[in-house]
């Protein structure tokens, strides 16, 4: 059984940075693509980044050059460095776990960029 927590969303103002951390659970995840999504107030959910088993990393152009995904498979974590936020940026954020089997959504934090 895989379970994904996220954590380190929260209320920032323009031009500030959050880190999101994603715990996972279960036994796949060095074996596992991840990603991070959003969801805009009123919008649909969107890919914002994603970090294959290997390292490779793809990101949303919305987001290049000031997002930056990681993961750590030893200690089961993703993470999302979010750097120069905008007001745009504002949603609920996810981690999403991917194997060959199935695919894994958190529970989603918070993030909020307003002065």
């Amino acid at each position: 059984q895989v379970q994904l927590v996220e954590s380190g969303g929260g209320l920032v103002q323009p031009g500030g940075s959050l880190r999101l951390s994603c715990t996972a659970s279960g036994s796949i995840f060095s074996r596992s693509a991840m990603a991070w999504y959003r969801q805009p107030p009123g919008k649909e959910r969107e890919l914002v980044a994603s970090i294959s088993t290997f390292g490779s990393t793809m990101y949303a152009d919305s987001v290049k050059g000031r997002f930056t995904i990681s993961r750590d498979n030893a200690m089961k974590m993703l993470y999302l460095q979010m750097n120069g936020l905008k007001p745009e940026d504002t949603a609920v954020y996810y981690c999403k776990l991917t194997d060959i089997l199935s695919q894994y959504w958190g529970q989603g934090t918070q993030v909020t960029v307003s002065s």
